[in-house]
């Protein structure tokens, strides 16, 4: 479960970690009055469950009461990747000497939590850390033993930091690593942290996905799964029982199972790629159900071509084939779509697709390879 940014920030600010001061609003007039009880300029924020929103032109700037008139009706008129603005965040904008990251995520492979800290944060942090992977760092959490308020000094110290804002820093760490336990998040991040002139530190943005398995130990969120707080993909993806998580890229990803879709979005990014999205259709899926997916993944307007990738076992690539036709017969835009089918009933999904002049793979790596080549190149055959 995805917290929205104004949500995270009530969370950090309870394990004392400073932020902006800012009000909610959820219309211009209201816009308005909260700016007049706070200090200009401004920072007027989009509160939607998506990443990339500074990118994706969700964050304005105002230096009057007028100008946040102007940034709140353009932001409500606005979607972010898809996802309508239905509240925005009017914070005080803070004097930023340097953009700092810091965060906590689960590391798959070692099954354990992962501290990462970064000298230089924002919203190009994923490119800091292919292109300077030295000004990032990292901490692997013991289960047992846990991360101690020793370990976040060690931490920060490596980071450069000394003396007095050492001690800031530190503390800001371990109550993110607090906060983050506490609350069973599968990510909690501060990005950007800013480093003030007067040596503070404070926490312009902030991001925190709730594992949904917790979330039964947390029904105080559990009830905040609103609609509009979703994109229109989501919320057609649960309504109809689909695994979907929107991503940052331009290639659509449609599996069945967890692990061949995960698996397909890094072969994707092998080769150069960049996934929109994970959509997993599950075991057995129907041609209705593989027709929906292909839907919610091709409404995506930041997708430039899909790649389906099914490996046949209760699934039947037959039923897989008659959904891809169904789905493509209903859609108004045709975007290249690279299916890869085996399995069961594997030939008799192939003569389908054929048919209906629509190429299959057999091979993973190509099909990967292809539709990262067909997303540069806009078509297909």
């Amino acid at each position: 479960m995805k917290i929205l940014e104004y949500e995270a920030k009530l969370i950090l600010s309870k394990y004392g970690i400073p932020v902006p001061k800012g009000i909610l609003a959820t219309n211009v007039v209201e816009a308005r009055e909260v700016a007049q009880k706070l200090r200009p300029p401004f920072a007027v924020k989009a509160q939607v469950p998506v990443s990339g929103r500074g990118k994706a032109g969700g964050i304005l700037f105002a230096e009057s009461i007028k100008d946040i008139e102007k940034a709140a009706e353009e932001l409500f008129n606005r979607k972010i990747k898809g996802a309508p603005v239905r509240k925005i965040l009017v914070e005080e904008r803070i004097d930023i000497l340097k953009e700092l990251y810091l965060g906590m995520s689960i590391e798959r492979l070692e099954k354990t939590y992962v501290i990462v800290g970064s000298t230089k944060g924002g919203i190009d942090v994923e490119e800091i850390a292919k292109e300077s992977p030295h000004k990032v760092f990292r901490f692997s959490i013991d289960p047992f033993y846990g991360f101690q308020f020793y370990h976040a000094k060690q931490f920060v110290k490596r980071m450069g930091y000394s003396g007095n804002r050492l001690l800031l820093l530190a503390n800001i760490l371990y109550s993110l690593y607090r906060a983050g336990i506490d609350l069973d998040a599968e990510l909690i991040e501060i990005n950007p942290l800013a480093e003030t002139r007067e040596g503070d530190f404070i926490a312009v943005d902030a991001r925190i996905i709730i594992d949904d398995n917790a979330l039964f130990r947390h029904p105080e969120y559990r009830n905040k799964i609103f609609e509009e707080d979703l994109s229109p993909q989501e919320i057609e993806a649960i309504k109809n029982g689909l695994a979907y998580v929107k991503l940052d890229g331009d290639i659509g990803v449609i599996g069945n199972g967890a692990g061949l879709t995960m698996a397909t979005l890094d072969l994707i990014q092998f080769y150069g790629g960049k996934p929109a999205n994970f959509l997993d259709v599950g075991g057995g899926a129907p041609a209705e159900k593989i027709a929906t997916a292909i839907r919610i993944v091709l409404s995506d307007s930041d997708v430039k071509a899909l790649l389906v990738n099914i490996l046949g076992g209760i699934t039947r690539c037959d039923e897989v084939a008659r959904g891809i036709i169904q789905a493509i017969r209903g859609l108004n835009e045709k975007k290249p779509i690279v299916v890869r089918l085996l399995g069961t009933n594997e030939e008799e999904g192939r003569q389908i697709l054929t048919e209906a002049g629509i190429h299959v793979l057999d091979n993973m790596e190509v099909a990967a390879q292809k539709v990262v080549e067909v997303a540069r190149e806009g078509k297909w055959g």
